[in-house]
């Protein structure tokens, strides 16, 4: 089929937005998820070992803000399966002029958006449905001796999340991540 992709920069450069073409008729549609010559030719180059998928039942239910340290860092390609998110990454990489900042995108299972994230920031993303299902490919594979965070709620990076009144559903791991300022930049 060939896999055309419309992808856009998001304010931090290295965030890209895609947007894979769909195949649409009377039964519905097929799209290439994942096409490496075409991810290449975009200017995505990466190596997946695993995928991950979350289901998480109540809107609202916020996940992360999650990464691996060095050597394990993950590059992740993110798409909703069903329902939607708010999108959100942070830059932690110390040279960069856009380190702490925090960049999102609204990814849907209609739209069929995906959002590549490079190894270098934090990642995590809020339910805006009941009955929400993530899914992404990740270029390492999980370490726990890696795995890391930033607190979600952080006032220095100042992420306003799309909460709506709802009172946020975390996990206790998530509750208990450290701030931007607490932790050694780890790129």
């Amino acid at each position: 089929m060939g896999g055309k992709l419309d992808v856009v920069s998001l304010a931090i450069g290295a965030i890209k937005l895609v947007r894979p073409q769909r195949h649409s008729d009377q039964r519905g549609y097929f799209v290439e998820i994942w096409n490496r010559k075409a991810f290449e030719e975009a200017g995505i180059g990466s190596e997946y070992v695993q995928d991950n998928s979350s289901f998480s039942r109540v809107a609202g239910t916020i996940r992360g803000l999650h990464f691996q340290r060095p050597p394990r860092a993950q590059t992740k390609l993110v798409r909703a399966l069903r329902g939607s998110v708010f999108d959100v990454v942070v830059d932690l990489r110390s040279s960069s002029t856009t380190f702490g900042r925090a960049v999102s995108a609204l990814l849907t299972a209609e739209g069929g958006e995906q959002l590549f994230v490079p190894a270098g920031f934090a990642h995590g993303f809020c339910t805006l449905e009941p009955d929400t299902e993530v899914a992404y490919k990740v270029s390492e594979f999980y370490s726990p001796e890696h795995d890391t965070g930033i607190a979600w709620d952080d006032p220095a990076i100042g992420i306003e999340w799309p909460l709506d009144g709802r009172k946020p559903v975390l996990s206790e791991k998530d509750l208990k991540l450290p701030r931007l300022a607490e932790i050694e930049a780890p790129f």
